[in-house]
């Protein structure tokens, strides 16, 4: 009568032949080179995490107001991007103008509304002012502008 032997052989699964050390190298290499690998990876996924300002309607007009009124106006502001977008600062032409924001990091997809004070106490006729917002996106600064005609009393 045949004694029973073990008919289980070792296979070699693929997860042992990526992680066992190659043929000819010492461990700390490959080591290194793993180590290589996964930093490369975390830098390019970080690299493709951006912010992406967009301000659907950049140019408004206020129309025709009296001198001394004060006109605001409301643009809405989207992160398209797919990291949370700041607001660094925002920089007008003159002290006529004041503009609202939000502090506080805006993610990605979340809308928010930029308020534009623009007092009229000391300008007359035709005003076409630019506001530029600073952020953390790479096409840094957005622009948004608006203009109207101040009539004097």
């Amino acid at each position: 009568m045949r004694s029973k032997q073990n008919l289980h052989l070792p296979v070699e699964t693929n997860s042992y032949i990526l992680f066992r050390k190659p043929s000819g190298l010492r461990p700390g290499v490959f080591y290194f080179k793993g180590l290589v690998t996964l930093l490369l990876f975390f830098i390019i996924s970080v690299i493709g995490a951006q912010p992406r300002m967009e301000i659907p309607e950049t140019k408004k007009s206020f129309g025709t107001v009296v001198k001394g009124e004060l006109v605001k106006l409301e643009y809405e502001l989207y992160n398209r991007g797919n990291a949370p977008l700041i607001i660094n600062e925002a920089e007008v032409s003159c002290s006529c103008t004041r503009v609202d924001f939000s502090k506080e990091p805006i993610l990605p997809g979340q809308q928010v509304k930029i308020v534009v004070s623009f007092d009229t106490k000391t300008v007359y006729e035709r005003q076409d002012r630019v506001v530029y917002l600073h952020s953390n996106d790479p096409k840094s600064p957005g622009k948004i502008r608006y203009k109207g005609f101040v009539k004097r009393k």
